[in-house]
This record gives structure tokens, sequence and C-alpha cells, in this order.
């Protein structure tokens, strides 16, 4: 790596993981305060996350996720 440019052209990719990270530090701060403000209004922050989690999933594996869980329930005797 005796290449000027090449060095150059790593250090501006090692500044724009160092950014990323810090504004990924930021925002993981900014989810903390919105779930600690559902707390103090009384929601369930467990199920709140859940639900964040689900939403993310397509429909499809969901449903597909729910009928397995119903299944394994079903068999160990929980529903």
């Amino acid at each position: 790596m005796t290449d000027n440019s090449t060095a150059d052209e790593l250090r501006l990719l090692v500044e724009r993981v160092e950014r990323l990270t810090e504004e990924r530090k930021g925002i993981s701060e900014d989810i903390r305060d919105v779930f600690a403000e559902a707390k103090g209004r009384g929601f369930d922050v467990p199920a709140l996350r859940e639900c964040v989690k689900l939403r993310a999933i397509d429909k499809q594996k969901r449903d597909e996720k729910a009928a397995i869980v119903e299944t394994y329930g079903a068999q160990l005797g929980l529903f």
C-alpha cells in the first residue's frame, strides 16, 4: 500500500465507517428515548418491541412462524 491514492481511499473508507458508527450510536439513543417515553405513558415496552420486530417481518413469514408456534404450543399443552 505505498500508493498515496490507495492510502487516501482506505482512510476515507475508515472515516465513513467511523462517521456511520457515531450516527448509529445517536440513533440507538433516540430509540431508547422513544421506548422510555412509551413506558412513561404506560405502554408495555417488551410487547412494543415485539410488535416492532413483527412488523419488520414479511406477513407470509410471520404467518408461517405463528402457525409453527401454534402447532408446537398445542403439542406442549400451552394452548
